[in-house]
């Protein structure tokens, strides 16, 4: 027995597997972090639907800026368009209407035209910057000089000529008309030269006109002189100190010059030219809207005078 114990192989113990079993705490930390993988996989959208939104949302806002600009370049034209032609008198409200339309339209459709269009736009825009510095240099010596000397004295006031329509003088002319005597009246010793001829819409001539009215309004008629052949400011001048030279045998070395407010500047540099110092005597624009078209509008009047005089001083305005 005892032998055959011993040839009997030991038995060999096998080991348990070990089982690893989750604590609450890890279970419920894992499907935390399972619903918030759910949760963010759910809100996420596809990348080309939310490219697909995007590009919808440019081309909304594309159109969108697109149809305000054609709406703005639209009413801009209309109101040049009313300007011109439903207005007397606003044709230089009309031009910057226009011009606003214009630079509204370049800036918003020459990028779209144009590929390169960078260079275009900076050279538009330092020639726009440009002008608008010229222009507004330009009104300021205007404004300044609309103010003129109305309390200076002398002894010649020259009134420069304005349209005359068949109901009576136009706006212009009755407002010159109406300083001409403000200033007779406050300086009894100068005397008035009235000049303008006749325009070929004109009943009568324009210094026939003033003299009416002046003499109607009580101004001794042996203080209004007529000149009644001029058809431009610079004719104006130079036959008005012709005929004060007739008149006396010398010329003036000063001169009162009355015209509207926005004209004085202009008027001025006609004056120096034909060799007298002005001394500016204001005739306001009663009508507020239609004095700043003039204002704007006698830039373009004073680079006109600039540009042509520089060519042989032939300019007649």
């Amino acid at each position: 027995m005892a032998a055959a114990d011993q040839k009997k192989p030991a038995a060999t113990k096998k080991k348990k597997p070990t089982v690893t079993v989750a604590t609450s705490k890890t279970a419920d930390e894992y499907s935390a972090q399972l619903r918030k993988v759910r949760r963010t996989a759910a809100d996420k959208k596809p990348p080309s639907d939310k490219k697909s939104i995007a590009q919808k949302t440019a081309f909304r806002q594309r159109h969108r800026s697109t149809f305000l600009t054609c709406l703005t370049i639209a009413f801009l034209l209309i109101l040049a368009a009313f300007f011109r032609f439903c207005l007397e008198g606003y044709g230089c409200s009309a031009l910057i209407c226009a011009g606003c339309a214009f630079v509204t339209a370049f800036y918003h459709f020459v990028p779209k035209i144009l590929k390169n269009s960078r260079t275009v736009i900076r050279i538009f825009t330092i020639l726009l910057c440009i002008g608008l510095l010229i222009a507004g240099v330009t009104e300021a010596l205007i404004i300044k000089a609309s103010f003129g000397q109305p309390e200076t004295a002398t002894e010649y006031l020259l009134v420069l000529g304005a349209k005359v329509r068949a109901s009576g003088p136009s706006l212009s002319l009755s407002n010159r008309i109406n300083a001409a005597y403000d200033y007779l009246t406050a300086h009894p010793d100068a005397i008035a030269v009235v000049s303008g001829g006749q325009g070929t819409d004109e009943p009568i001539t324009e210094a026939q006109c003033m003299y009416d009215r002046l003499t109607a309004m009580g101004i001794d008629p042996d203080r209004v002189w007529m000149e009644d052949k001029a058809t431009s400011t610079w004719e104006n001048l130079l036959f008005s100190l012709d005929l004060i030279e007739a008149k006396t045998g010398s010329r003036p070395e000063k001169l009162a010059l009355l015209s509207s407010e926005y004209h004085l500047f202009r008027a001025g540099l006609f004056a120096r030219k034909a060799g007298v110092e002005p001394i500016g005597i204001p005739a306001r624009t009663t009508n507020p809207v239609l004095m700043v078209n003039y204002f704007l509008r006698e830039i373009a009047g004073v680079w006109h005078y600039i540009i042509l005089g520089s060519f042989g001083g032939h300019y007649h305005d």
